[in-house]
């Protein structure tokens, strides 16, 4: 049961687990476009509460995306069933066979065993949520985007955004400077330095669940021509980047 990389990309099935009461409704659309990367996304449920108030904007998408709605009571106060189902669902999902690839959409760390246990099937799973995330359930996905920041970046590029300035985009930390460094240090180099940006990208994917759309680029090649430490060459072959400091 493993994703068919061989299959073309459209042909592909991917499913789309949502936990309403830790997304937001404003950023689905941005999710379903990045899960373009593995696939079609057939598979859409949204899970919650739903005479819960706070549910109300996922209530108005659902026929709009094609979402099917999941009810799940809340049998504790303070507790919800909607983890325990999303997990079910999820696993039925993957040992059916007919998934090649997953979105969980959450901020919540509880679902960082089932994103584990997704990528030991060598199955990909994407993970959409905000920058409270926790680090495990981040880590513990194939990768991992900021939606919000993602958003608030395109909304503040937009060409018809009255308002509209250069966005800030996230500071790209030390910790990520390191870990590029580190993983073009590891792959092959020619005689001047330069190693392929796309085996420097599939080495530093084995050790973190970063995602270049989370500091506010579109692919990875333009996230590193923006740091200082690395120098980067077009080739007919692809992108090459070097460290120089």
């Amino acid at each position: 049961m493993t994703v068919a990389t061989d299959r073309p990309r459209q042909s592909r099935n991917i499913a789309l687990l949502i936990d309403a009461d830790n997304a937001s409704p404003a950023t689905l659309d941005a999710a379903l476009t990045i899960l373009g990367d593995l696939g079609t996304v057939n598979v859409r449920r949204v899970y919650g509460n739903w005479s819960k108030p706070a549910l109300k904007g996922w209530s108005a998408l659902v026929h709009r995306h094609a979402l099917e709605p999941q009810q799940q009571f809340d049998l504790t106060k303070g507790k919800n069933a909607t983890d325990m189902k999303m997990t079910i669902d999820a696993m039925d999902l993957l040992y059916g066979g007919h998934v090649d690839g997953f979105g969980l959409m959450t901020s919540d760390s509880d679902f960082m065993p089932l994103a584990i246990r997704i990528r030991q099937n060598g199955t990909p799973v994407y993970g959409f949520g905000t920058a409270r995330t926790p680090e495990a359930f981040r880590e513990a996905c194939t990768r991992f985007i900021d939606l919000d920041a993602m958003v608030e970046a395109e909304e503040e590029e937009a060409p018809g955004n009255p308002v509209a300035r250069p966005a800030e985009k996230p500071v790209v930390d030390d910790e990520l400077v390191k870990l590029l460094g580190d993983a073009w240090k590891a792959s092959k180099r020619d005689e001047q330095g330069y190693a392929s940006l796309s085996e420097v990208g599939q080495r530093a994917a084995n050790r973190s669940s970063f995602d270049a759309r989370s500091y506010g680029f579109s692919r990875l090649s333009e996230l590193v021509q923006s740091l200082p430490n690395f120098a980067t060459e077009k080739r007919a072959s692809g992108v090459f980047v070097k460290r120089v400091r």
